[in-house]
């Protein structure tokens, strides 16, 4: 084979690489497009005036009078804020309870031998074939009869311990040698202080996607704070876009319900801006084993 052959056959290599990054560009740029769609269609409705928005027979994909009655509306059509508020505190302790009950149970089933650990860690994760619907008459039967209906500890009870985020921190865990524990209980050191001070630092980009999924399945309840509560200082912010998409004057107010969501969406988007890395390194950790 002589040189021009192999100069053609290099060429030719480099084109095939060359349109082949392009079309996985094409095809990247395609998919995130229909993936932005609907965060660009909330943000472009929730700028529109009610009548404009009702006025089109046809959706426009612009608009060239944008407005911000609606934020206002949805402000002042619900007390959005004290929703806000109730959301936030509902969130915020819910997720605090539960991490406590997750690290600890997980901790027990990684690293602690008692009788039966095994059939009863098969018998939890058997839980996770279970659909939340199957048990959540079972719950509200159970919270009503505690007389915890249009509370916070009713809104929050059935929340504080996950299955699946017990078994993804255990698998965690599981991959610190475990002659780290056996030093450190050679020079008497305590579970608790083993779990403080040496699995969770090392189990931290876990810890962190733990805490945001959960903080988001929170902060986008929506089934169990319309049936567990009917008292509005109890409302959560997913009980308000459905007040404010009734406010429509005998229709659909969908513009202000948009800029509802809007603003409700903001704190989850930053929240995983900021933590976007750590939340794909404890996906990726917790997967993996050895």
């Amino acid at each position: 084979m002589n040189e021009s052959e192999n100069r053609k056959i290099e060429i030719r290599s480099a084109v095939q690489k060359r349109l082949g990054k392009i079309g996985t560009h094409l095809f990247l740029s395609l998919w995130g497009i229909i993936v932005l769609f609907p965060f660009y269609w909330m943000i472009l409705t929730s700028v529109k005036s009610y009548g404009s928005y009702n006025s089109e027979y046809v959706p426009k994909f612009f608009t060239l009078a944008p407005t911000m009655d609606n934020y206002i509306t949805a402000f002042t059509a619900v007390p959005l804020a004290r929703y806000f508020f109730n959301t936030f505190v509902f969130t915020v302790v819910t997720t605090a309870i539960m991490m406590f009950v997750v690290i600890l149970s997980a901790f027990a089933f990684a690293r602690l031998d008692f009788k039966g650990k095994d059939i009863l860690f098969s018998m939890f994760l058997s839980l996770m074939m279970i659909p939340n619907e199957l048990v959540i008459i079972t719950n509200f039967v159970t919270i009503t009869n505690l007389d915890l209906r249009n509370t916070f500890l009713g809104l929050i009870l059935p929340s504080v311990t996950s299955v699946f985020y017990i078994y993804l921190l255990k698998e965690n865990f599981e991959q610190i040698p475990e002659e780290l524990y056996k030093a450190a209980k050679v020079d008497g050191t305590s579970d608790f202080r083993y779990l403080w001070k040496v699995m969770l630092p090392i189990s931290k980009p876990t810890i962190i996607t733990i805490i945001i999924l959960k903080v988001i399945e929170c902060w986008n309840s929506y089934v169990w704070p319309r049936l567990i509560t009917d008292d509005s200082n109890y409302f959560l912010v997913s009980n308000g876009i459905q007040e404010i998409r009734e406010n429509g004057f005998g229709r659909e107010n969908v513009p202000a319900m948009m800029a509802a969501v809007v603003v409700i969406s903001v704190p989850l988007v930053v929240l995983f801006l900021i933590f976007r890395r750590k939340i794909m390194a404890g996906v990726a950790r917790g997967g993996t084993k050895g």
